[in-house]
């Protein structure tokens, strides 16, 4: 069995790491350094090589695009898709990295898959329309593409614990303000659980049981160190860039009850306080 990542990041990385161990295959595109690949076992495919990528393509049955958009939309569209239709590649499962982001500000309230689409931000409004067109092109090319709706995403050298350590942590309170997350792990063992029941047409949320504030997961992750939580400071107080500030306006919680529904799929790490504990007793 063979995967082909288009955007080789600290997911696809994760979901590679996850069914190499089972004995698949893995290439992934790449468009500067595949010495990061190589490195990791995985075969390197050069982006603007049509042939060696649509090669790749036809020998893969499984797929994951990870790039986001961008003012041109996805990148992966542009790219895969003349490529999978010039190498007759007919994978058994496509899965398209999307984001909660999707959903807008719900004031702290519940969404899920069925939920209306009210992206706030230019960033969220290209995934919408990013989610639309891969689910098109599924229609359209037969093919079994599957969306996967993404909180933020931690795991080691990506966490609460790596921000302390580098002095960079803040407690930034905002009232009411919380979020879901999920540790990178249980984002690939979820992949992988879907990529064992494909369903065409397929949107899951994947994400941890309990969302929680930004400063209860600093502090506890402080705990976890023995240092001092930093202070708390305000919003106004932080300063922050508009990007960051674009993810404090909004504030969900974020049900994962139909991935777990079908594809029988339960996070390991299920709060925040699981995955950090682990990523630190790996030494992370």
């Amino acid at each position: 069995m063979r995967l082909f990542v288009f955007g080789y990041g600290f997911s696809g990385q994760a979901l590679a790491r996850r069914l190499k161990a089972r004995g698949w295959d893995v290439a992934a595109s790449f468009r500067r350094d595949p010495d990061r690949l190589t490195a990791d076992g995985v075969e390197a495919v050069p982006v603007d090589d049509r042939a060696a990528l649509a090669d790749a393509l036809a020998r893969s049955q499984a797929v994951l695009v990870t790039a986001p958009p961008d003012e041109r939309g996805c990148p992966g569209l542009e790219t895969l898709v003349p490529a999978l239709a010039a190498g007759g590649a007919f994978p058994d499962w496509m899965g398209y990295l999307s984001t909660t982001g999707v959903y807008g500000d719900r004031r702290g309230r519940w969404v899920t898959e069925r939920s209306r689409l009210a992206a706030q931000s230019v960033e969220g409004a290209r995934r919408v329309s990013a989610e639309r067109d891969w689910l098109e092109v599924g229609r359209g090319m037969g093919l079994t593409v599957t969306v996967f709706r993404l909180p933020g995403i931690y795991g080691p050298g990506r966490s609460a614990l790596d921000r302390l350590r580098e002095g960079k942590a803040r407690r930034i309170v905002a009232p009411g303000q919380v979020f879901s997350r999920i540790h990178v792990d249980d984002l690939a063992a979820g992949l992988d659980a879907s990529i064992a029941r494909p369903r065409a047409g397929g949107i899951y949320n994947l994400c941890d049981d309990e969302p929680a504030a930004n400063s209860d997961v600093v502090a506890y992750a402080a705990g976890l160190l023995g240092m001092a939580p930093p202070p708390e400071i305000s919003l106004e107080e932080a300063r922050l860039p508009p990007s960051a500030m674009r993810f404090y306006a909004e504030s969900k919680r974020v049900s994962n009850a139909l991935a777990k529904a079908e594809l029988g799929w339960r996070p390991a790490y299920p709060t925040y306080r699981e995955g950090l504990k682990a990523i630190l007793a790996a030494g992370g």
